[in-house]
């Protein structure tokens, strides 16, 4: 956005360095007689006066001037003034304020007045940081004195709203706050994001997407002002003057809650997230990070591995098998000559069921039951889910993706959360959420940016949810998820070791996502190259429960 200041009624905004020719348009017709009209004849002459040399010195004395102006030599162009110290002082001062990273200053066509003076008008053309393009018309006096043009310095001349004593300035306009669900200043730096200060603008985070609404409408974050040389006070505004004040983003992240995940992070020395829902409305209640910096909570992409089980644990129920089904969970599957093992090569005994494998995350199982499922069975299951849509959240999100299988092995792995299966921990902490609930509630952080929530395409059996509840709850009493046991309120929960990278063995992300049975929370816990979901991610996963709780 380009601010201008216009003053006098001259048109100043003409080419540096011109010269003024007098020409002489002289325009004859003839006259059309009665009855008979014809047309006469016009004539242009041109009459090319001699440039007067007082004015042609006077004006090359100001262009001197501007242009050393222009480049920032205040003391070269003091030198071309009638009082250099005062001259040198101010517009040493100006650009030191303004720090133009572009500065233009055109010369008008000179006159004398009646004084013998040479009066030139101008415009200066900056680009501000922060404040974008900002220009202005003034008007010179060049006066001879002892045969030398001088240019008659003076605080209005800089410019016509200054005197004496005062200076410009750029100004930081006020930014409104981001606000919490209570109205308070959101503290989550990683949400929040940062301003850069030499600009003043969103450099991440909330303070970037919702730049212009913070600070008014206009996009630049800072602006012009006149300063009192002595005291430093603003005077006066001459630009951004309040008629669009910024206005609050407001977020439904609840501060208990955000502390308790805070906390629940605080000395771990890995990468790390928790996300927490209201499965109800799918509102963002804490997204917590460690370190602060990248939002991994909202949009880092990550294979989910076991946690994914969810998932397909409701395409095996949707086909017909019921928790109690035999399942066999033995050391090892192959798969096309790729061998797929479970953590630490556990094996259930003789007799364990479909819910003993989801509960104890056995991935023999999951594995060598792909033939029940189709290509597209994943991909179609994971859209009761939300994952496969475009989230509408206010901010930005990583929505998750599960891709059709195109290979047995990419099946085999697809169930189990590896492959090309990624998603971020809002995404998990929502899967959790859809059990809860019963259906996806496409989660939201801010509620008024929001134009279209994203619908499911398909929806779960309430058999399907009943079962995917029970052998959650089971994660916890029977299974990898004990490090919540004795935590009041069900907590109903799955836990996920994903394999990254390319070493061997493979290092593992840790993860647990769950709910809570006697309230509306849901939540996601990542331990980036954390190690064991259960042993690794369930302490910090119960840690931010109890805080909760409290």
């Amino acid at each position: 956005m380009t601010h201008s200041d216009n003053y006098g009624d001259h048109s100043p905004y003409r080419r540096r360095r011109s010269r003024g020719r007098t020409i002489a348009l002289t325009i004859t017709a003839l006259a059309v007689t009665a009855g008979i009209g014809y047309w006469g004849y016009s004539s242009l002459v041109a009459d090319e006066s001699p440039e007067d040399p007082e004015l042609k010195a006077a004006t090359e004395e100001l262009e001197k001037f501007l242009g050393a102006w222009e480049a920032g030599d205040a003391q070269r162009a003091s030198r071309l003034t009638d009082t250099p110290d005062n001259a040198e002082s101010l517009i040493k001062s100006v650009m030191t304020n303004l720090k133009p990273s572009k500065t233009e200053i055109s010369a008008g066509a000179g006159e004398k007045n009646t004084e013998g003076e040479v009066e030139v008008p101008f415009t200066v053309k900056m680009t501000l940081p922060g404040a974008g393009g900002y220009s202005w018309d003034s008007e010179a006096k060049v006066t001879e004195t002892d045969g030398k043009w001088k240019v008659g310095f003076n605080t209005e001349m800089i410019h016509p709203k200054m005197v004496p004593g005062q200076t410009l300035a750029l100004k930081s306009r006020d930014r409104a706050p981001i606000l919490d669900t209570n109205g308070d200043e959101l503290q989550s730096a990683s949400l929040v994001g940062v301003v850069d200060p030499k600009t003043g603008k969103g450099a991440s985070g909330l303070q970037a997407r919702y730049d212009k609404q913070l600070t008014g409408g206009s996009g630049q974050a800072k602006s012009v002002v006149v300063v009192d040389r002595e005291s430093g006070q603003v005077v006066k505004e001459l630009t951004g003057d309040g008629a669009s004040q910024g206005k609050p983003v407001r977020t439904i992240i609840d501060p208990e809650i955000q502390a308790a995940a805070a906390d629940a992070l605080a000395g771990v020395k890995k990468n790390a997230a928790i996300v927490a829902l209201d499965p109800t409305n799918g509102h963002i209640l804490a997204a917590a990070n460690v370190p602060s910096g990248m939002n991994r909570a909202l949009e880092g992409r990550y294979p989910p591995g076991s946690t994914f089980k969810v998932v397909t644990t409701a395409a095996l129920l949707k086909q017909g098998m019921s928790p109690e089904d035999s399942a066999e969970c033995p050391k090892f599957a192959h798969v096309n000559g790729q061998r797929f093992e479970n953590q630490d090569q556990f094996t259930l005994p003789k007799g364990s069921t479909f819910r003993d494998s989801f509960a104890h995350s056995c991935n023999t199982f999951f594995v060598n039951s792909r033939g029940k499922l189709s290509e597209s069975t994943l991909r179609d299951t994971a859209t009761a889910f939300g994952i496969g849509g475009s989230w509408d959240v206010g901010t930005t999100t990583y929505d998750g993706s599960v891709p059709l299988t195109k290979t047995e092995n990419d099946k085999a792995a697809s169930t189990i959360g590896q492959a090309k299966v990624e998603a971020s921990p809002l995404v998990m902490a929502s899967i959790a959420a859809t059990v809860k609930e019963g259906a996806f509630k496409q989660p939201v952080l801010v509620p008024d940016a929001v134009k279209k929530r994203h619908e499911a395409t398909s929806q779960l059996d309430a058999g399907v949810v009943d079962s995917l509840r029970s052998m959650m709850r089971a994660t916890v009493t029977d299974g990898a998820g004990d490090a919540l046991l004795g935590i009041p309120g069900e907590p109903h929960a799955k836990t996920g070791t994903a394999e990254f990278g390319t070493e061997t063995p493979p290092r593992t992300h840790a993860w647990m996502i769950g709910y809570q049975g006697d309230r509306n929370l849901a939540w996601s816990v990542l331990l980036e190259d954390g190690g064991s979901g259960g042993a690794d991610a369930g302490p910090i996963a119960a840690k931010f429960l109890k805080n909760v709780i409290g």
